[in-house]
């Protein structure tokens, strides 16, 4: 089979001999490649002073030792304005001040965790705590074991016998409490829910059930166990 000869758009180069395989794999959107790198730099005018340098000077001396070692590199710096009262390390700082997608995303998530515990319910699985209101309930580890196996299960009503074996699988007959007994637990859950404890509801004759309000945030995280693990 002839090879195929492919056009590059706009043409700038000579047109480029290519093997049928090699114009499938260029035909792929989602394969990419390294085409370069960002150097972030923490430091500050006055900083930069007590070493005896410069911003300037200190580019400068960057692009030398790129040109020495990759003649063909092309180089672009900028410099990351930010407020001098602006807190935190000064690369992290650079790195927001210049929209690194990385640092975006982490401002994002700390200004939500903010929001998320100012007023309402967290119910946060990747530690293992419940806030009410921005402050931290005293819930027992069973306690929080008890809500956690509602949660991962929303909507869905748990009967008492399956909330026995699941949450006391590994105690002995002797140690597992009846049905009965989940009542029990249930009611110390909700007393300490306070003016929230409407997100654990009784379905009468069967079980119980989590309904998720506007003022309740579940924070799973990695390694939220699996609703199928019990």
């Amino acid at each position: 089979m002839p090879n195929t000869a492919l056009l590059e758009r706009p043409v700038t180069a000579p047109v480029r001999i290519v093997s049928p395989a090699d114009a499938a794999v260029a035909d792929l959107p989602s394969i990419r490649s390294p085409r370069g790198f960002a150097l972030y730099v923490g430091i500050d005018e006055i900083k930069a002073a007590a070493s005896g340098v410069s911003l300037p000077v200190l580019v400068d001396a960057l692009r030398r030792t790129l040109a020495e070692l990759a003649p063909n590199a092309e180089t672009h710096a900028t410099v990351a304005l930010a407020p001098q009262s602006a807190g935190g390390r000064d690369l992290d700082v650079v790195r927001l001040a210049l929209h690194e997608p990385g640092a975006i995303a982490r401002a994002n998530a700390a200004v939500e965790e903010e929001l998320d515990e100012e007023s309402g319910v967290v119910v946060d699985i990747s530690r293992k705590r419940v806030l009410l209101d921005g402050e931290s309930a005293a819930f027992t580890y069973k306690e929080f074991e008890l809500l956690q196996y509602l949660v991962l299960r929303e909507g869905r009503t748990i009967e008492r016998s399956e909330l026995v074996s699941a949450l006391w699988q590994a105690s002995s007959d002797d140690d597992a409490p009846g049905e009965r007994t989940i009542d029990v637990h249930v009611r110390r859950l909700r007393a300490k829910l306070g003016r929230h404890e409407d997100i654990v509801r009784t379905v009468r004759g069967v079980g119980y059930r989590f309904d998720r309000h506007a003022d309740v945030v579940i924070r799973y995280g990695h390694g939220t166990p699996s609703p199928d693990r019990f």
